[in-house]
């Protein structure tokens, strides 16, 4: 099937979101909108000016900006329009299910309360399932770079919000920062109920991902590309069914690959691995779900059973109901 046959067809397949970090989808636009709303100086003079910095070679250069734009969210307001822009976006890439990264450490160290921001992304939430049918997950994310103090605090903060957060992840630098250093505060989190997930394997080494499944005890696995570094571990990933929240244009544009036709995607899937397509940080990497099903076919052998494969995925992957996957699998068998 000619490849933008295969482009099309996977525009069209229903899909699920797994790894998206909320404040990743901040488009310099917005970015100019809320400093202006807010009265926050930046040091950009104009949009152009802010897409040209988007430029990384490493993930801690990506995070330093991250960061840096982060600081225009104030409001509940803000991040409402935040979240809402990222919906109306992903439902136009036929996103039906998303599971949702927030940062509330990046917030609350700046001033900005913990119910201040989650209000905000509930309500975009909450609306997106009224006004088009999209369901939704929130994930809160623990900073790896700070420490398990201030971790097992944020789960303090989350206390009254828990019937509204699924899960927790673990997020920002990798390299330096292990799992197990939040092996107490995810046993806690696991108490309470919440699902488990967490990066590992994206610039750290397989030896993270062998943590974050014996210590964290995760219940899916964010990137995991160097896991192909270990064939004992593939050979575990693919038994357990574990689902790699794979992020093609992120892994590109952070130069965990140096070319797209290098990416390990195809090679997961021939694996038997549970990967998923996903977009990340959209507005810093350069696309949202479609456009990362875009690149990894044009660079990729990718079949349209691959194609298929991987929606399914993303649905299998997810923290629905099984009532929820098994239909929403169908759907996608339908197209």
């Amino acid at each position: 099937m000619p490849k933008e046959d295969l482009i099309a067809y996977a525009a069209a397949l229903p899909k699920a979101e797994l790894h998206l970090h909320i404040e990743g989808s901040l488009e310099p636009e917005m970015l100019f909108k809320l400093a202006g709303r807010n009265k926050v100086d930046i040091p950009f003079k104009s949009v152009e000016e802010v897409r040209a910095a988007y430029q990384f070679s490493n993930l801690q250069d990506f995070l330093d900006i991250y960061y840096q734009g982060m600081s225009v969210l104030r409001t509940e307001e803000d991040f409402f329009d935040l979240t809402m822009a990222y919906l109306n976006r992903a439902r136009a890439d036929n996103v039906r299910h998303v599971e949702i990264f927030f940062d509330p450490q990046g917030h609350t160290e700046r001033g900005v309360s913990f119910d201040t921001a989650i209000g905000g992304i509930l309500t975009a939430l909450n609306l997106a399932k009224s006004e088009f049918g999209m369901t939704a997950k929130l994930i809160m994310c623990f900073l790896r770079h700070l420490s398990e103090d201030d971790a097992f605090e944020t789960l303090k903060q989350a206390e009254n919000w828990l019937d509204r957060i699924e899960a927790v992840g673990l997020d920002s630098s990798e390299v330096g920062h292990p799992p197990s250093k939040f092996e107490r505060v995810y046993k806690a989190a696991r108490e309470r109920g919440l699902k488990l997930v967490a990066h590992a394997g994206e610039e750290g080494p397989p030896e993270y991902v062998h943590e974050a499944l014996d210590l964290l005890h995760i219940d899916r696995l964010d990137h995991g590309n160097r896991s192909l570094e270990d064939d004992a571990l593939v050979t575990r990933l693919a038994k357990e069914e574990m689902t790699l929240t794979v992020c093609p244009l992120s892994n590109l544009k952070l130069c965990v690959v140096d070319d797209m036709k290098k990416h390990p995607l195809k090679r997961m899937l021939d694996l038997g691995l549970r990967a998923t397509v996903n977009s990340d940080d959209p507005s810093y990497f350069g696309g949202y779900m479609n456009d990362n099903f875009k690149a990894v076919i044009e660079a990729l052998d990718l079949t349209r059973a691959d194609i298929r494969t991987l929606a399914k995925n993303s649905f299998g992957g997810s923290f629905l109901s099984d009532g929820e996957k098994r239909a929403q699998i169908a759907a996608v068998e339908m197209v």
